[in-house]
């Protein structure tokens, strides 16, 4: 880009410093900290004028609920909070109105009562402060409803509705389906109020990670607007490349001298790791802003997002399906699929966009599609990591012999033959169900990647496509695999179908590796037989 060859040339005494909003959530308490808050209020001004009824899916630590609390602190009448912002010079109404700001971040959904005693908190706190009578203590449904009624009655203004994670009651308890369906009957029950008492509500947003029970829980609901996938909202949460430059020069600048690297150098390393991230057919990629803050404030660029939590039931299902995970990258799916999913439903793929473990690649506009794919290094490696442990934990366990660092040494040092006595003691130790030829080429390309080696499978030539190929460093890798066949039949493979052949001019050494995995009861193992490009 053309601003990248002047943006950083600055002298870094006149930059001013940053302040990193970790962990920080509230509008008010990052302004008034003097934290750097990228600059967002105009949307709020969309928002106002969009509907009474908004909806927003996007993934966890990816801003939703610090766009709640802005917005909260815009309908309390807080001009103060606002002063040089976008909105500041905008024509808004800033008469303050009440807000109930419902947070589901916090509480124990795995518990049976967990859902309702959050509710019920929430609503003790706002009984109070308009001093509205409760009605039935322990139903949280019409106790809502007399909540929205007395503050009208009280106040003579209409209510303002903020949701924040509406559907963390429901991904953490995921993998237990009764409380599940007790959580989703209880919300359902509680937001149906929303609708009987429209007429004291001015305003109403909602936002999620997902969207598979928005259809359920909201279904008298009929005129929520889902604005997730709308261009005008892609830039609402998240960081474009040119807020990141312009609000953290000086964190970037700071990483680059830790790094030892020069700035240009370490925006394109954040690039890799963190941007990527596309809700809609148009618009900006995206940074994720929580990597981002961790990465600047620790001076490391490390995988922090995924460490926060991982839907462990997507990963499972990926492993159930035998779904090979270089097939991940590249699915096609409609708009009708990427909104309307269910916990239960077959294909997870569309929940794996929802959730921000996919992103948008591009629209096919003849097939009415979107292709989707993994939007950085630090989600592609992280997912990978997590699917390697359900097949082989080891990989994970730094004083294992099969620890995937291992494996890095022995590809990157060209020591095929160690690194395939290796991943053949490995896989001695699978489970019975996973004895089979898709669990075998799964392990070994996840480890290929995680050994942060070029992995490309299933590599299309000309007279047919090699299993997987791996570019590690001076070193080039061809694998092919077998199963209850034989290794001469994966070699012969290799050799007639000159899947080397590309590589006939590379002053790199290419190892053949041809493999046969026997389920023979005498024999069982991996078979291999390794050759240099030159011996052939």
């Amino acid at each position: 880009m053309i601003w990248e060859s002047t943006i950083f040339a600055d002298n870094l005494k006149i930059m001013a410093k940053n302040r990193y909003p970790i962990g920080i959530q509230t509008f008010e308490k990052l302004i008034e900290g003097g934290f750097t808050y990228v600059d967002k209020t105009r949307f709020i001004a969309q928002l106002v004028k969009e509907g009474q009824y908004i909806f927003l899916s996007r993934p966890r630590r990816f801003g939703k609920s610090l766009l709640l609390s802005t917005m909260e602190s815009y309908f309390e009448g807080r001009r103060d909070l606002f002063k040089g912002l976008a909105i500041d010079n905008m024509d808004m109404d800033w008469t303050p109105r009440p807000v109930l700001y419902i947070d589901f971040n916090t509480g124990s959904y795995d518990q049976p009562d967990g859902l309702h005693n959050r509710m019920i908190t929430t609503l003790i706190r706002y009984e109070d402060k308009y001093g509205i009578t409760p009605t039935i203590e322990n139903d949280v449904a019409l106790r809502f409803e007399n909540l929205i009624n007395g503050i009208y009655e009280r106040t003579g203004q209409k209510v303002i509705i903020l949701v924040d994670e509406y559907d963390k009651p429901l991904l953490d308890v995921e993998e237990d389906m009764d409380l599940f369906e007790k959580n989703q009957s209880l919300l359902k029950r509680f937001f149906s109020n929303v609708k009987s008492t429209d007429r004291y509500i001015e305003f109403a947003m909602l936002t999620g990670v997902s969207r598979f029970s928005k259809v359920s829980i909201f279904s008298d609901l009929n005129n929520l607007k889902d604005i997730s996938m709308y261009d005008r909202y892609q830039e609402i949460c998240g960081w474009t490349e040119e807020e990141l430059t312009s609000y953290f020069k000086t964190g970037i600048v700071e990483l680059a001298q830790k790094r030892r690297e020069s700035p240009h150098e370490t925006l394109n390393n954040l690039r890799n790791y963190y941007d990527g991230y596309l809700f809609s057919e148009e618009g900006k990629r995206l940074y994720n802003p929580f990597s981002v803050l961790m990465a600047l404030d620790s001076q490391r660029i490390m995988p922090y997002w995924f460490g926060t939590g991982t839907p462990t039931f997507l990963v499972k299902r990926i492993k159930a399906m035998g779904m090979y995970p270089p097939d991940i990258n590249g699915k096609l799916c409609t708009e009708n699929e990427l909104l309307a999913v269910g916990l239960n439903a077959g294909n997870p793929i569309p929940l794996m966009f929802q959730t921000g473990y996919l992103t948008i690649a591009s629209y096919i506009n003849r097939l009415e599609m979107y292709e989707l794919r993994f939007p950085n290094r630090e989600v592609e490696t992280g997912f990978y990591e997590d699917l390697l442990q359900l097949y082989v934990p080891a990989t994970n366990d730094f004083n294992s012999p099969f620890n995937f660092k291992l494996f890095k040494i022995d590809l990157f040092d060209g020591r095929p033959k160690d690194f395939m006595k290796r991943l053949s003691s490995l896989i001695k130790d699978l489970p019975t169900e996973d004895h089979k030829e898709s669990s075998y080429r799964a392990i070994t390309y996840l480890l290929t990647v995680l050994c942060g080696a070029e992995s490309i499978a299933e590599h299309h030539g000309y007279i047919g496509r090699s299993d997987i190929e791996v570019i590690a460093g001076e070193y080039i890798y061809i694998f092919e695999f077998k199963y209850n066949k034989s290794v001469e039949d994966a070699m012969e493979q290799i050799c007639s179908r000159d899947y080397a052949g590309r590589y006939a001019m590379d002053s790199r050494k290419v190892y053949l590796i041809g493999a046969n995995f026997n389920e023979d009861r005498d024999k069982r193992g991996l078979e291999y037989e390794i050759k240099e490009l030159k011996d052939t």
